[in-house]
């Protein structure tokens, strides 16, 4: 059995930019060993070309897109090839670029997710409102919205007015509880979207804009019709005018 000489990629040098592949990082490697100033620069301005056919075509409308791989050509090439890169494109290496700070991951609740965000800022600013009716209503309306989210994501189970109290002494810490006596949590709800249709309605919205658009339509409608029956009446005047002519005729 003859043993075939097979080089794995597993024991090749690695890829430094994977995006163009081993095969342009080999030939960048022999275009370092080209010992011609000129054949080894139009070599790599080759390569170059080649670089750009490869890479996304939306890339190469970027300003800075060939200063970019100018750059991972002498990287690829530990920055041993000796090449002369355009006018005003700048050659740095990795360790000399400035890089950005990284930005922070913004802080989310890390209980009862399924709330939102949102939720958890109201109940802070409810917290921090003093005693009084206006706090009472500004929890109802922060548990009825609850219930609202809480069904957007368990729409299988029935979810009571009683789960939402419970989750809402937790996100507060006790400070926040329902009074007694408070109306169901469905109907807040509801009673919130007939007032969305009544500031709607005072803004000259309306409640359905689709709706006035259908009754401007048979408006117009009726008064082609009224058109239509003015042309009747001009068709009666034209018989009229031709009896009267006919009888100037008979008088002669």
């Amino acid at each position: 059995m003859n043993n075939l000489d097979i080089a794995y990629n597993t024991e090749r040098p690695d890829i430094r930019f994977p995006e163009y592949g081993r095969s342009i990082q080999e030939m960048l490697l022999h275009a370092k060993t080209i010992e011609s100033p000129q054949k080894r620069q139009k070599t790599v301005e080759s390569i170059i070309g080649l670089m750009i056919q490869l890479g996304p075509q939306g890339n190469r409308n970027m300003d800075d897109y060939r200063e970019k791989l100018w750059n991972h050509v002498f990287a690829l090439t530990n920055y041993e090839l000796d090449v002369t890169p355009p006018a005003g494109i700048i050659i740095r290496k990795e360790e000399d670029r400035v890089k950005p700070q990284p930005l922070g991951y913004p802080t989310t609740a890390t209980r009862m997710r399924h709330y939102g965000n949102s939720v958890h800022a109201l109940i802070q600013k409810a917290i921090e409102m003093p005693e009084g009716p206006k706090r009472e209503g500004f929890v109802e309306v922060i548990a009825s919205y609850m219930k609202l989210a809480y069904k957007t994501w368990n729409k299988e189970h029935y979810v009571s007015d009683d789960i939402v109290k419970e989750d809402l002494e937790i996100l507060s810490n006790g400070l926040l509880v329902l009074h007694e006596g408070h109306d169901s949590l469905d109907k807040l709800a509801a009673g919130v979207g007939k007032l969305d249709n009544r500031n709607r309605t005072n803004l000259g919205i309306g409640p359905n804009p689709s709706s006035g658009r259908r009754r401007g339509g048979r408006n117009r409608g009726g008064s082609n019709s009224g058109g239509g029956g003015g042309g009747r009446s001009n068709s009666g005047g034209g018989n009229n005018n031709n009896q009267n002519n006919s009888g100037r005729r008979r008088k002669r």
